[in-house]
């Protein structure tokens, strides 16, 4: 969003339009609403800013649910921000150890400070970005003086009076829309200004899932969150918003029920064994945290090859941490031995997962025989361990 754009959206008139104009979810309706609001003498500022945040809102209700239809956003803010219950559940932690006035430093268009305001959090939100400020400020507005929000840079904002901070360091270029992942030696502020903060005082850090661990500071609990099937964030908590003894952690959310897993440390695996009668995948938060161990011994499983993250097992257990399938049949990963299995069983629709092997799923899927009113998965992996791992497909049902 340009600062053109900005300046015409936040004025009644844009408001107004916002909020007549109603959700446009395809490219048709974008450019039908092009049309009549240019047709009805507005400015291109005005009508780019309008539509785009109408347009923005329908995405954004995956995020933010009702709250949405109320907000404005950046293409790349609502796709870094966090989850709205997320935002809820970190807030909550902050709650819970006795904090009542917390900084959230590189706050976005404000969606964690909304979980803390929710609360009843007094709010210090700051961005370096001037149009994502602005946003950031509107969206918090009904929380009226419980939320401060300022434009500026993390490293020079006063601190005082603060219980605690939030940090979200950008990771990604400057921009509004299309933007790149940087190194971490790039990110603003540098990791090493953010950890030497969360030394001082209690803090919450946002960072990707993917974080080389040996980035990790020793005296933080790191903790993975999936939702619905998407490894989303790794936050590191310390001080008083650190749990005891707890350095790992694994949040799985689906259909809004939470479960977690945690541990003092990564967790031993358990050793390969031959194929059960169901393998398990474990949710990607487990295996960023390295639970995987625990969670199978939990379910009698061993691993199903050297290196693989899937579980197999005879015992008929399931658990939250994990997606649970069935074996019908295992065959050598060759095209017409799949094809005859899936004729012989009916099977039109086909769901494929692969781990350890060399497979681009699309095109795999072009070569396969589907007919018939029956549906299965299909798991392409490596089996075994050394050199009597061998590469199957294994046709399976969900449990």
């Amino acid at each position: 969003m340009e600062q053109a754009e900005l300046t015409a959206l936040l004025t009644p008139e844009g408001l107004r339009l916002v909020d007549e104009i109603g959700p446009l979810a395809s490219t048709g309706e974008v450019a039908s609403a092009v049309s009549r609001l240019r047709a009805a003498g507005h400015s291109p500022d005005l009508v780019s800013a309008v539509v785009g945040q109408a347009h923005l809102r329908v995405r954004a209700g995956a995020k933010f649910g009702p709250f949405a239809d109320r907000m404005l956003f950046t293409r790349a803010g609502l796709e870094q921000a966090t989850r709205l219950e997320i935002a809820a559940r970190h807030a909550a932690r902050f709650r819970d150890a006795g904090v009542t006035r917390v900084a959230d430093l590189g706050c976005g268009i404000g969606g964690d400070a909304l979980g803390f305001a929710g609360i009843g959090l007094d709010v210090l939100a700051v961005d370096a970005d001037e149009t994502t400020a602005a946003l950031a400020a509107y969206n918090l507005a009904p929380f009226g003086d419980a939320v401060t929000v300022r434009q500026g840079l993390a490293e020079e904002i006063d601190l005082a009076g603060v219980d605690a901070v939030w940090l979200d360091p950008a990771r990604r270029t400057a921009g509004h829309s299309e933007t790149s992942r940087t190194r971490a030696e790039d990110w603003s502020p540098s990791l090493d200004w953010v950890f030497a903060l969360a030394e001082r005082m209690p803090a919450g850090v946002k960072l990707g899932p993917g974080l080389d661990r040996s980035l990790l500071p020793d005296d933080v609990e790191a903790q993975w969150i999936s939702v619905d099937g998407s490894t989303i964030e790794l936050v590191l908590w310390s001080g008083a918003l650190r749990r005891g003894d707890v350095r790992r952690a694994a949040l799985v959310v689906r259909g809004g029920a939470a479960h977690e897993k945690t541990a003092p440390g990564d967790t031993e695996d358990e050793p390969v064994r031959e194929l059960g009668a169901f393998v398990h995948e474990p949710e990607g938060a487990v295996i960023r945290a390295r639970l995987i161990g625990d969670v199978a011994r939990e379910l009698q499983a061993g691993m199903l090859g050297d290196g693989i993250a899937y579980l197999t097992s005879d015992a008929a257990l399931t658990s939250p941490f994990v997606q649970s399938f069935r074996i019908r049949e295992a065959m050598p990963l060759k095209v017409p031995t799949i094809n005859a299995a899936l004729r012989w069983n009916g099977i039109g629709t086909i769901e494929i997962k692969k781990r350890g092997v060399d497979v681009d799923p699309a095109q795999f899927r072009r070569k396969l025989t589907l007919k018939g009113e029956a549906s299965a998965t299909l798991i392409l992996t490596r089996v075994g361990e050394g050199k009597r791992a061998q590469r199957l497909a294994l046709l399976a049902d969900r449990v």
